[in-house]
């Protein structure tokens, strides 16, 4: 499946298999619930789902195995139930091949590509992997990020990141960068961040925006997370005005508004 990204947006609808996600409203371990909240978000217009089993932040230890067991069914059921492709979102090069090999086409991993078998697994199996950007790696605080120039920094790390997927053999078209906001960065530095979809556009790389209820909004606003909704739905006008083309997101109705309304204006602009 191919998308012409010029003026459309993709809407990537989350689906969260873990006991402490940040955001209650979507959390959905247990299979009924999940398997609910997906009918609803490919009713709503979900372009692709996202599949996590560990959240990114701080947190009880998931072993791999737990990992595995958490994902690769659901996964599986997901590809039998819908035509959406699916993103599997973890950071571990053994639990993206298990979800490959279950019809998983998209490996989201915010680690960077720390595992250093990741990219040969995604290479192998034909997927898109997503480059993100994270100043530490996952699951550890990092309560004072710095830098001198947090674009400048993104950009190159992105850039590099992005080499090494096509060293390894991942067409151009299937790497696809995120900036990482709230992954090692302030709420200053990931509104800027934002602000600056535009340059990191210019990469020539689809952009993922991964805004939805975050952090840096409830800092920047004084919004607890359960009232971010607009704020979200803010920051992904603003992100696809910029040039992000793949938006992840809780509100998936909301988002695919937010989104066909911008592709009018960008058609006609």
């Amino acid at each position: 499946m191919t998308h012409d990204l010029t003026t459309r947006a993709l809407v990537m609808g989350i689906l969260n298999r873990t006991r402490d996600s940040f955001f209650g409203p979507a959390a959905t371990y247990e299979l009924d619930d999940l398997y609910r909240r997906a009918d609803q978000l490919v009713a709503e217009g979900a372009d692709l789902l996202d599949v996590g089993g560990v959240k990114a932040g701080p947190g009880d230890e998931v072993s791999e195995d737990e990992e595995l067991d958490r994902v690769v069914p659901v996964v599986h059921e997901l590809h039998r139930r819908f035509d959406a492709p699916i993103s599997i979102d973890t950071w571990r090069a053994s639990v993206a091949q298990a979800c490959f090999e279950v019809g998983a086409c998209v490996g989201n991993d915010i680690s960077g590509f720390a595992d250093p078998e990741y990219l040969n697994v995604a290479a192998k199996s034909g997927a898109t992997v997503v480059a993100t950007h994270i100043r530490l790696r996952p699951r550890v605080a990092d309560p004072d990020p710095r830098y001198d120039d947090v674009t400048k920094s993104v950009l190159g790390f992105l850039r590099e990141r992005r080499q090494w997927a096509l060293d390894a053999g991942i067409e151009f078209e299937r790497v696809i960068v995120d900036a990482g906001l709230d992954l090692g960065k302030t709420a200053a530095q990931s509104l800027e961040l934002l602000r600056n979809s535009s340059t990191l556009a210019a990469l020539e790389s689809p952009l993922l925006l991964s805004a939805s209820n975050k952090t840096f909004l409830g800092v920047m606003f004084d919004l607890p997370v359960t009232e971010r909704r607009e704020a979200s739905l803010a920051a992904t006008a603003l992100g696809i005005a910029g040039g992000c083309r793949i938006v992840r997101a809780h509100d998936v109705k909301g988002s695919v508004r937010v989104r066909d309304t911008l592709a009018r204006v960008l058609e006609v602009v």
